[in-house]
């Protein structure tokens, strides 16, 4: 008789332990999904290890350039192909713009319906003027400003030729001139803005035969400066960002016209204490951070994105 008794105890224990679990999931959203509100839905489908990308499309995060417009030279490859798909990834819509129409495309069609492609030539004037109006007409403003278009010739003082220096000089320095004073009436009309040139690690330090290239991207990084100082009681911001070798087909280029191209590649690699060379998203993200309100007390800086180069 008294092992009936404490059966039944056990067995009615445990129906009871089971009641009160059924009961708690009931009345806990959290354990059945259809009764969370889809923010908090969202967050229980967010995957480990985190990732931005998928915390951005998922709204857990905001879109830092969302509602933001960008002119972005150079945009069919590498640095400003990077910065383009980051930029619209974070909510800006995207004028990209370069001298070839097929890779402007390319990048249009990863972007979706936030991408304008705008052909151009940054070292004539007239089509400065032409891709800053059909922007600001296509988008109705402009906010941002990436000048990253740039051309590099190999040279010293005596190989180089007059229209070498010139031709180095109507890119990287007039170019990034003249598409900041035809942007600058439309940002003031927006209240602001944020423009980003892209200048070089050897605006900073000399290199070898770099003489053209290196003088120009000085040029870059104090104009940079002074247009800082000059527009920030706009709330226009200025600033450059200097990288050191970045994976792009122009790196590429050069590295398979020299005699060893794995001995050039191995010698470049080792000027970079990290150990590698950069790739284009190492830039991007710095300058969708330049672009952003996360910088809204920053102008007038050159930062070395260079894997340590500077540094040595």
């Amino acid at each position: 008789m008294l092992k009936v008794l404490i059966f039944a105890i056990v067995v009615l224990t445990i129906f009871v332990f089971v009641r009160l679990i059924l009961l708690r999931m009931k009345m806990d959203p959290r354990s059945r999904p259809g009764l969370l509100p889809e923010s908090l839905q969202a967050r229980q489908k967010t995957p480990a290890p985190y990732d931005r990308t998928v915390a951005i499309s998922n709204n857990i995060l905001p879109k830092r350039l969302y509602g933001k417009i960008a002119i972005i030279t150079g945009a069919g490859t590498g640095i400003g192909r990077a910065c383009a798909l980051e930029f619209a990834k974070e909510g800006a819509r995207v004028a990209l713009v370069g001298r070839r129409h097929e890779p402007l495309e390319h990048v249009a069609k990863e972007i979706g319906s936030a991408a304008f492609v705008l052909p151009g030539d940054v070292s004539d004037p007239q089509d400065i003027e032409r891709i800053v109006r059909e922007t600001v007409e296509h988008f109705g403003g402009l906010n941002i400003l990436v000048n990253n278009a740039g051309k590099l010739s190999p040279g010293t003082v005596e190989s180089h030729t007059e229209e070498d220096w010139d031709a180095t000089f109507d890119t990287n320095v007039k170019g990034v001139w003249l598409l900041v004073k035809a942007a600058l009436p439309h940002m003031r009309k927006s209240g602001g803005g944020s423009i980003i040139n892209i200048a070089s690690v050897l605006g900073l330090l000399g290199a070898k035969n770099r003489v053209a290239y290196a003088a120009s991207k000085g040029a870059v990084t104090l104009m940079t400066k002074a247009m800082a100082l000059d527009h920030a009681p706009e709330h226009i911001r200025v600033n450059a960002i200097c990288p050191g070798i970045v994976e792009t087909e122009l790196v590429a280029q050069f590295i398979t016209q020299a005699p060893d191209p794995e001995a050039a590649r191995k010698q470049r690699i080792a000027l970079h204490p990290l150990g590698r060379f950069g790739k284009p998203e190492d830039i991007a993200h710095c300058a969708v951070y330049l672009a952003s309100d996360e910088s809204s007390w920053v102008t007038g800086a050159a930062f070395p994105i260079d894997g340590g180069y500077s540094a040595v």
